[in-house]
């Protein structure tokens, strides 16, 4: 399991709490003097300042105290989570922890509903992170990190109109403003982005270094290298809904254009769409310009646009 998300680093004084995540207990402090609940951890009871909280197990029940939706995400990767359900929640013994809301709607959410703990699983070394969800859902099933499928093209391949590289008229009716269908997504996690880092030799920190990015890079993280998005637009099945034939050749001729308008912040999939741009018959034979925009997923505005140049030859 790959996790690029900025996890909480546990200090001598919250370390009981997070271990307790990790066996699907939550632990709280209680002064021994005067019994007071405390909620973030403590050296020091702040009602008697008795030093000394004692960890004890609380069962999580819960109501909502206040929450908000959040429609940006609070760092880039979080984006997979838009919109994030930021909450206070308000536990029995009266300690208000600040989580996030899972297993819910925006309409299923009011201030004062009761709510149950989810001992959400964040990576594959055991790290838990505490979260909240309502009564009726099922919390244990809500612990798995989501699993998000591969989006298939819309359009089987069977069912794409061929259209001969000679017929110019069945050609130039490809030409469209309205882009295709999305493609499949795929993941581009802290891993791929260092791999390519390795085999291109571009090894700027901005793509390799998660902690220097999370202090210093604008984008609050680590970002893939244009070029590998570029490069992966070949593993993206575009769902175009035709097909070139009569050919014997076909070229990758190049790019008219290739920008790069957004990041891909590392953890983000992507997916592609596409339009036939223009179409030429010349000499050495027939010039097809695909424009490709790919964007991350949930995201407007693309990471890269690629007027991609075919040539079929016959």
């Amino acid at each position: 399991m790959s996790n690029n998300k900025p996890m909480p680093v546990a200090t001598e004084i919250s370390a009981p709490f997070w271990e307790g995540l990790k066996a699907r207990r939550l632990l709280v402090q209680q002064c021994g003097a005067c019994e007071q609940w405390l909620f973030y951890p403590r050296r020091h009871c702040p009602a008697c300042l008795a030093p000394d909280p004692a960890w004890r197990e609380v069962s999580g029940q819960a109501t909502l105290y206040s929450f908000t939706l959040t429609r940006i995400p609070t760092l880039p990767d979080f984006i997979d989570e838009m919109p994030q359900k930021l909450a206070v929640v308000e536990l029995a013994e009266g300690v208000r922890i600040n989580t996030t809301l899972v297993g819910l709607e925006a309409g299923q959410i009011r201030v004062g509903m009761p709510l149950q703990p989810v001992f959400a699983q964040a990576d594959g070394k055991g790290t838990r992170l505490l979260r909240f969800t309502g009564l009726e859902q099922d919390a244990a099933a809500l612990e798995a990190p989501p699993v998000v499928e591969a989006v298939a093209p819309a359009e089987a391949h069977d069912n794409r109109v061929q259209v001969d590289c000679q017929d110019q008229a069945a050609l130039q009716a490809l030409v469209s403003e309205q882009y295709s269908d999305w493609s499949n997504s795929l993941l581009v996690d802290q891993a791929l982005i260092d791999a390519f880092a390795e085999l291109s030799g571009d090894d700027y920190w901005i793509h390799t270094d998660p902690e220097r990015a999370r202090r210093s890079s604008p984008f609050g993280g680590t970002i893939a290298h244009g070029a590998l998005v570029q490069v992966l637009q070949s593993r993206l099945k575009l769902a175009l809904g035709f097909e070139i034939t009569g050919f014997t050749t076909q070229i990758n001729y190049g790019s008219d254009r290739l920008r790069f308008p957004a990041p891909v912040p590392a953890g983000s999939r992507i997916h592609a769409r596409a339009r036939v741009k223009a179409v030429e018959l010349n000499q050495r034979g027939t010039q097809l310009t695909l424009e490709i925009n790919t964007h991350v997923v949930g995201q407007e505005r693309p990471s890269v646009i690629n007027d991609l140049v075919i040539l079929y030859q016959r």
